[in-house]
């Protein structure tokens, strides 16, 4: 009976390998203990209770433990025209009162620019970046 769990063993870890969330791991190690302690139990009854034991204490007692390690948060780095939100940006060409459309510049790019509310902006004001629509730059009076 040994060489069942034995191919159990190997079943999980093949699994664990293609779904890689290291939970089918445990069932793998719980089969290879089963294989190993099938060699002096016989009984089959016994053997799938220790199994289902080990799976669940492994399970209990280890996944939080490693979660713990893991990085399973996603860290989104701001990137790109992202970054530039929440910065301040001098204004190089004024906005025009009709459009209130106008050009800053945060560091050393130069952006098109829009007034966040409606309020024209002369040549070097600094204002705050509040948010990207489309390739426009949102911006406010500090």
């Amino acid at each position: 009976m040994w060489y069942i769990w034995l191919i159990a063993a190997g079943v999980f870890f093949i699994a664990e390998i293609i779904t890689v969330g290291f939970m089918i791991f445990w069932l793998g190690v719980a089969a290879l203990i089963v294989t190993i302690l099938s060699l002096f139990v016989s009984n089959i009854f016994v053997q799938m209770a220790v199994f289902l034991i080990l799976s669940t204490l492994l399970l209990l007692f280890t996944r939080p433990f490693v979660d713990k390690f893991a990085n399973n948060k996603e860290t989104v780095l701001t990137t790109n025209v992202y970054s530039i939100v929440g910065k301040e940006a001098i204004v190089v060409k004024t906005f025009d009162s009709s459009s209130k459309i106008g050009q800053i510049k945060v560091g050393s790019e130069k952006w098109t620019a829009r007034s966040a509310n409606d309020e024209i902006y002369s040549e070097g004001d600094t204002v705050r970046i509040d948010s990207i629509d489309g390739v426009k730059a949102i911006v406010s009076k500090l």
